[in-house]
């Protein structure tokens, strides 16, 4: 057939039906028929209710029983795991120090007063250099959050390395995953003895302990620890060499030391078996940044002991003694190497570090066996009265 013949009759069709709109009961049935073919289809597809559930994600694990040993072990291996993962995630305080000189290095002139400032242009300069870590920070939502009214639209360095410090946030899941918990939960007991309470580090005594200590040791009122102030912690007879260290790695305000700082030293000193503690001491006795400790680095930090020594009076012990007593108490892999890992494996990590920082923790255990002979006599007094 003709195609003009074709066109011809199309458009006589057109002109003689009428060009009628549907109405709008015919639009509300048209729309129910079509839902109700797809539906149809739809629930015809799934034959099988099972296999829809199948399809669910599995949201509620049951926990373990008191008396399902395996399963309360992996619970808890898999939970320290997991947090052990989330605090990589955090910035250390090498991190944070490298942050800081970053910052202060790229800094935008002029000057506010003693302010120092910095400009989009070298904020991202910055995040390029700052690491992976880092980088969540350095986005031009975080720099418009703290830009106010600098007529350079600048903002404040300080204000911005504030502002990660903040951020790291602990979430509620990760405390209710932490032994932590125990201890807030401790704090709920009326009737908890002094004692208890001076070795919760959540409760108010530990805390003005703490606080305390601090202010003590700040002599000169200024808010911030100097080397020579922080010196007379505890006995008051870490060594210098392992100050100087402390100083060195951890984050300071124009080589003086704040109270956060301050907090994470003490937590590190006095919960010298706990991993996370020995990682920050380990981190300042890897004087060469390799990852591990070897005969250089344990006789660095124990000729700084026998000095100490020979101030006080007493007979220097021979370093050669020493050593092979620590590799003796770790049993390294590598017999010429400690890691972070062997120390943690050993359960004697914290004899190991005393015996390398403070000159009364070698004492004492130097003079152990006196002691606990000195001990037992003491108990047998007691009995006999």
């Amino acid at each position: 057939m003709d195609w003009k013949e074709v066109l011809r009759r199309r458009l006589a069709t057109l002109h003689t039906r009428p060009n009628k709109k549907k109405s709008e009961q015919e639009l509300k049935d048209e729309e129910m028929d079509l839902f109700t073919k797809y539906y149809s289809e739809w629930k015809g597809g799934r034959k099988n209710t099972n296999e829809f559930y199948k399809t669910i994600p599995r949201f509620y694990y049951r926990l373990p029983a008191e008396d399902e040993v395996l399963l309360q072990k992996l619970r808890e291996e898999s939970r320290a795991v997991f947090l052990q993962r989330k605090s990589r995630e955090l910035l250390d305080n090498e991190e944070l120090q490298n942050l800081w000189f970053l910052l202060d290095k790229h800094q935008t002139p002029p000057m506010i007063g003693e302010e120092a400032m910095i400009n989009y242009e070298n904020f991202l300069k910055v995040g390029e250099k700052s690491g992976a870590k880092c980088k969540q920070f350095f986005t031009a939502k975080v720099f418009a959050k703290l830009l106010h009214t600098d007529s350079y639209g600048r903002i404040s360095i300080m204000q911005f390395f504030n502002y990660v410090m903040r951020k790291g946030k602990i979430k509620i899941q990760d405390i209710l995953a932490c032994s932590f918990l125990d201890d807030l939960l401790e704090l709920r007991d009326e009737e908890l003895s002094k004692e208890s309470q001076e070795t919760n580090w959540f409760s108010a005594p530990s805390a003005l302990r703490v606080y305390g200590q601090y202010l003590n040791l700040d002599k000169d009122h200024n808010g911030m620890l100097s080397k020579e102030e922080l010196s007379r912690y505890g006995t008051a007879t870490m060594t210098n060499v392992f100050l100087d260290r402390v100083f060195q790695e951890c984050l300071t305000y124009d080589g003086e030391m704040d109270y956060k700082t301050y907090l994470d030293f003490v937590l590190a000193l006095e919960n010298r078996k706990e991993p996370a503690a020995l990682q920050y001491i380990f981190k300042l006795l890897d004087i060469e940044n390799k990852g591990y400790l070897n005969v250089f680095s344990l006789n660095y930090f124990f000729r700084a002991i026998q000095e100490l020594m020979k101030i006080h009076g007493q007979d220097p012990v021979s370093f050669q003694d020493v050593k092979d007593e620590i590799f003796d108490m770790v049993k390294p892999k590598d017999p010429l190497k400690i890691s972070l890992q062997d120390l943690i494996n050993s359960n004697q990590g914290d004899t190991v570090t005393t015996i390398l920082i403070d000159l009364n923790g070698f004492w004492t255990y130097e003079n152990r066996e006196a002691l606990v002979a000195n001990d037992s006599e003491n108990s047998a007094d007691l009995d006999d009265t």
